[in-house]
């Protein structure tokens, strides 16, 4: 019985097709992970992920095609594929910074998993900082910069998770000290760097400090406001409009404009920027009213006018991109309607002049309407 099933298992193998040549023609994998990046920067999700499969068919531990897959994962809403793809990649050796960076934020159902994940970003980066193992951008001139700014945001990430009040964290006694540690660290890393002082600008507000608060946005605002808006020290348009958000906050409506001019100038289809300076308007505009003084040369009806205007675009821009914040629209169309009983009509720009508005009340007529 041994010699007839050892035959059987002979004769399968001599039968048994051989394994496939490989394809010399085949283009190699570094120039198919340069098209997946190409594609993903196109938002071509869909022949991303064929170039991503082609290349994980050929090498199945590559780092890199699987980061992609998961970005492509995230873009396309897989979260849950995304989830366990990154952590694929941050179980095995070497993990890059950027998997835990994911894992981060794709663990908004667990904080405190979300802070582990952030630390082990921040542990690694700071290892490639000290040199111990090359950072991946080593051959670039900005590399040790890059490092840096990735461990600030690590650090204000986990800050933001501490105050976010749909978490218990934020109740906790130390959230405070927690917070004020993570962005000395940040500051140690990176002195002087924007977006940690503008954290530590929202930690001092939630401290009820507003003096502070002022100081570190001035400060960080300071760093960047004279660069050209195409310079890679300018923060992304994310950062700019959580620091309107707090200008706005704080009443500096001026700088608030200013950078809200430059995140327009750059896409001027971003809704939430049309929103905040339709509100920015509107609150210069009740500040205006209740003073009788002009802000900017400005008197509250044109600064009621020009809040109308932004805002209308704002709800257009909404309704045509079917943006997902409800509660931004909400506001601006309950703006809107306060603007509306205050006499400031909107006229589409093709059926006037050209401002977007008419004040059918602002002769003589200053009704007590409130704008809060």
């Amino acid at each position: 019985m041994g010699r007839t099933k050892a035959k059987r298992l002979a004769r399968a193998a001599k039968y048994a097709p051989a394994p496939p040549e490989p394809d010399h023609d085949a283009p190699p994998i570094s120039a198919l992970l340069e098209k997946a990046q190409t594609l993903i920067v196109q938002c071509d999700y869909a022949l991303a992920h064929k170039f991503t499969a082609r290349i994980l068919e050929r090498d199945p531990t590559n780092t890199e095609a699987q980061e992609m897959l998961g970005v492509i994962l995230v873009e396309i809403g897989e979260l849950d594929s995304a989830k366990q793809t990154f952590l694929s990649i941050a179980s095995g050796p070497n993990p890059p910074p950027s998997a835990h960076l994911y894992l981060a934020q794709l663990s908004d159902d667990d904080p405190r998993q979300a802070l582990q994940h952030y630390q082990a970003a921040i542990d690694i980066l700071i290892t490639q900082l000290k040199g111990k193992v090359k950072a991946q951008a080593d051959t670039a001139e900005n590399a040790e910069d890059e490092v840096r700014e990735n461990i600030v945001r690590a650090y204000v990430g986990s800050v933001e998770i501490w105050m976010d009040p749909a978490y218990d964290l934020c109740f906790e006694e130390d959230a405070d000290v927690n917070c004020e540690r993570l962005l000395e660290q940040a500051l140690q890393i990176s002195p002087g760097n924007s977006e940690a002082l503008q954290s530590l600008a929202n930690v001092r507000l939630s401290q009820q400090r507003p003096d502070d608060a002022r100081k570190c946005l001035e400060e960080s605002w300071i760093s960047w406001k004279d660069l050209d808006i195409d310079d890679l020290r300018v923060p992304p348009i994310p950062t700019r409009l959580s620091l309107v958000r707090l200008f706005l906050e704080l009443e500096l409506y001026s700088p608030a404009l200013l950078v809200l001019q430059g995140i327009l100038s750059t896409d001027d289809q971003e809704v939430e920027a049309w929103y905040l300076e339709g509100w920015c308007c509107f609150l210069m505009a009740e500040k205006a009213k209740e003073t009788g003084e002009k802000i900017d040369d400005l008197a509250w009806e044109e600064l009621a006018s020009d809040a109308r205007s932004h805002l209308e675009k704002c709800q257009r821009l909404h309704v045509q991109e079917e943006h997902p914040d409800v509660p931004l629209l909400d506001h601006a169309r309950e703006l809107i309607k306060q603007l509306e009983a205050l006499g400031i009509h909107y006229v589409p720009e093709d059926e006037d002049d050209g401002d977007g508005w008419e004040d059918v009340g602002s002769e003589g007529e200053d009704d007590d309407v409130d704008m809060s």
